[in-house]
């Protein structure tokens, strides 16, 4: 089994008591569609029980990786060497002819520049961070994996994100996070790094313009065993901005945690269990030191009804009791409802329930 990022370390106990649940919003409209050429689109819309209502629209295209495979053939890796030989060549006859014609900007031209292949993007970013630049990095472009993502929601935050699998060395991934708000005309900017091996998992996450802060955490592991830690550090007051750490174990058909966050002060304990193909069980125990002895307790099972449909409940501590159906209406067509009910209150408007409703073409 693969390492986990450190957030991920209890994600199956997790998931277990907090996907799937309806009752969180009143209503929920999810859209989601393909195009040929690898652009994926979403529009989510949201009501909550206040009356106030959300919504987010994203576009996402990914460009898979060339040349990442295990036992790549050597025509195949020697025909993508050759059309990238083959580019600078050309790349190099066409700078040449510019420079012979006076009030030609060679960066007009440049842009134009495609590697051959299927789906060919430019590259004329890249051929101008030199003015000799090696054919490796060519190469190194059109083999990573990329995906830019843009999305808009109801706050009216323009978000652009860019993914670059592999860019660096195999299991580096690089993220840039760009969030404009034009009403106030401000902005941020994260850079993100995750390098993951078959027993170790580290991330990195700058924020550029604010602080600048960095939040680094690492997850290694060994026959199932886990052990991570996270940091936040501020530059600017050169001081520590939180830290956790936390240990588990995860095997195929269970897996159990123990966490340690908020500067090692709010310590849960969890526990999941795949019972079999249709039953799953889960259960987690939370203590805050800085607020008193008492312990917090979620209990969650999910059944699955048939091939199409399931089934969750969950009740904690304090008596609220919660249940979620969902079911394949037709292909493509999602239905979940969900309630949420405090045994204690019975007598008392404190419910919820909710209705999901997602659209995949």
């Amino acid at each position: 089994m693969s390492v986990p990022a450190f957030q991920d370390i209890a994600k199956s106990t997790n998931d277990l008591l907090n996907k799937d649940f309806y009752h969180v919003s009143a209503g929920t409209v999810e859209i989601k569609s393909n195009t040929p050429n690898n652009v994926a689109f979403k529009v989510a819309g949201k009501s909550s029980h206040e009356n106030a209502t959300s919504g987010n629209m994203e576009a996402k295209w990914a460009d898979k990786a060339r040349g990442n495979s295990t036992t790549p053939s050597s025509s195949s890796a020697d025909s993508t060497d050759l059309d990238v030989t083959q580019e600078k060549q050309r790349f190099d006859g066409r700078r040449k002819r510019l420079r012979q014609q006076p009030g030609t900007t060679l960066s007009a031209s440049v842009s134009n520049i495609t590697v051959p292949g299927p789906r060919s993007w430019p590259i004329g970013f890249a051929i101008l961070l030199s003015d000799h630049y090696p054919t490796q990095l060519l190469t190194m472009i059109r083999r990573s994996g990329l995906t830019l993502t843009q999305s808009w929601n109801t706050v009216n935050a323009l978000e652009s994100k860019i993914e670059a699998a592999d860019v660096l060395a195999k299991g580096v991934k690089a993220e840039l996070v760009h969030v404009f708000l034009p009403t106030t005309s401000s902005r941020s900017a994260k850079l993100n790094l995750h390098f993951k091996q078959s027993a170790f998992h580290g991330r990195a996450f700058f924020d550029l313009l604010k602080g600048p802060t960095a939040n680094i955490d690492a997850v290694v592991g060994h026959d199932g065993f886990l052990a991570g830690a996270s940091a936040g550090y501020d530059v600017q007051k050169a001081a520590l901005t939180g830290y956790s750490a936390a240990v588990g174990y995860a095997a195929p058909s269970y897996s159990a945690a123990i966490t340690a966050t908020d500067n090692l002060s709010v310590f849960a304990a969890s526990y999941y269990h795949k019972v079999n193909g249709q039953v799953e069980a889960g259960a987690k125990a939370t203590w805050n030191s800085k607020s008193g002895n008492n312990v917090g307790l979620e209990v969650a099972s999910k059944y699955r009804l048939d091939p199409l449909s399931f089934a969750k409940a969950k009740i904690n501590d304090r008596g609220v009791a919660a249940i979620a159906y969902n079911t394949l209406l037709r292909p493509g067509v999602h239905l979940g409802l969900g309630g949420s009910f405090d045994t204690q209150k019975l007598d008392q408007a404190t419910h919820k329930v909710g209705v999901s409703i997602t659209f995949e073409g």
